[in-house]
């Protein structure tokens, strides 16, 4: 089973864990939340905690040697007290079609999701998103070549527990398991980011240019004077598509820079100033980012996501928050989402009364925020004088910023559209 050169998107081997340390509980060992509700599964449905002992100890020993892991089913040999090894595997139902549509509708829902998983990590959020990812008790059928006929027997039990740390360090091994690989799921984003941002390009309509007839132009006549200059547009247009030929340029950063460059025109044609001109290389590179909102996760963008966080020094992850900031708010918002600051009494001291009166509980203050004592809802004052709304999963210390600012901190809250969430 161990031959990692015959891997392919729905066949996946791991190398054997070495050994560690033994001790400690359950809920520990896997060291990822979802990795330890694997280890849940397996101990809830265990039938002898004495079997479940002995696994994990075959598993801090290093007994298990590589893991192959395919959809529905893992493989391994398990090293026990005989000379010979064990083969064990254990199986998992794998997702229905409409499973997945839940899934990727719900992946695809906030760009908090997809900065996770590029980051190895799942969020409550995805995980609670209607599709049983996770097993419960009774979900895994380990089976094994040794005598014992327990459920499990030890070394069925040692290969749960060392799978569990494989899903700890990549949740795209769950998912793989449950039917889908990394690559599929990540083009299956990509068509769909890509089928929004085309419905959305149809529905505008081009703009007829004002101009005058050939023949009244060629006319002998003492010309009018001309007429005053076309107002500034309300928005920049957008460049056309550029086809990819080998040996040329990337389309998508030709498309990048055209689309940028337009912006910039325009800001120099309606106002004078340089949007560019005194900005970070931090500031500026979630500019970039944040210039084509609503473009989705595709190949191009996250290899521009991938480069613009490198140059910055700063991760993927940071750079999708850090445009959800920018989108919010411009400059502004990024220094909220940043920049922790002491404000003067006034308008901070005045927001909790307003909460309290519109029936709010006791927001939390520290500094320039206001916390729901449940944790999931954050009110920031901006130095503008702005109130700007964040939302984490409650416990969690993962704030994004949603909804538009308002000098109203209520109103502010409002804009989330969940009130009655509150």
């Amino acid at each position: 089973m161990a031959t990692p050169h015959r891997d392919t998107e729905l066949r996946r081997t791991f190398a054997a864990f070495g050994a560690r340390a033994a001790g400690g509980d359950g809920e520990s060992f896997a060291g990822t939340w979802w990795g330890n509700a694997w280890v849940a599964a397996l101990e809830r449905g265990a039938l002898d905690p004495k079997r479940l002992a002995r696994g994990r100890g075959y598993a801090d020993q290093g007994h298990v040697d590589a893991i192959t892991v395919t959809p529905g089913l893992v493989l391994a040999y398990v090293r026990g007290s005989r000379p010979r090894p064990y083969r064990v595997q254990v199986r998992l139902r794998t997702l229905e079609d409409e499973d997945w549509e839940r899934f990727l509708d719900a992946a695809a829902d906030r760009p908090g999701h997809i900065a996770a998983l590029l980051d190895k990590e799942l969020p409550h959020s995805l995980a609670d998103c209607g599709v049983g990812l996770l097993p419960g008790p009774g979900d895994l059928a380990p089976r094994c070549s040794c005598p014992d006929s327990g459920h499990p027997c030890k070394h069925a039990a040692a290969l749960c527990y060392q799978t569990a740390r494989l899903l700890a360090a990549d949740p795209f091994v769950l998912l793989l398991l449950r039917g889908r690989g990394e690559k599929e799921l990540l083009d299956a984003l990509s068509r769909r980011s890509a089928a929004r941002a085309a419905r959305a390009a149809q529905d505008k309509q081009p703009q007829s240019l004002p101009g005058v007839r050939a023949t009244d132009v060629l006319t002998s006549r003492r010309l009018p004077p001309l007429p005053p200059p076309s107002p500034v547009p309300p928005h920049p247009a957008q460049p056309p598509v550029y086809p990819s030929a080998p040996g040329g340029p990337d389309p998508f950063a030709l498309d990048q820079l055209a689309t940028d460059a337009a912006a910039r025109a325009h800001a120099l044609l309606g106002t004078g100033r340089d949007p560019v001109g005194g900005l970070t290389l931090w500031q500026d590179a979630v500019r970039l980012a944040a210039a084509r909102p609503g473009s989705g996760l595709t190949a191009g963008t996250r290899t521009l996501y991938a480069t613009l966080a490198g140059a910055a020094g700063r991760t993927p992850a940071d750079l999708a928050r850090a445009v959800a900031a920018w989108r919010q708010g411009g400059a502004e918002g990024l220094a909220v989402l940043e920049e922790p600051w002491d404000p003067p009494a006034g308008r901070f001291d005045r927001a909790r009364p307003l909460l309290l009166a519109a029936d709010l509980p006791a927001f939390r203050p520290w500094r320039n925020r206001l916390t729901h004592p449940r944790g999931h809802v954050q009110l920031r004052l901006g130095r503008d004088g702005l109130w700007y709304a964040y939302e984490s999963e409650p416990g969690q210390d993962d704030w994004w910023p949603r909804g538009t600012p308002d000098l109203d901190p209520v109103g502010a809250l409002t804009g989330l559209g969940v009130p009655d969430d509150l």
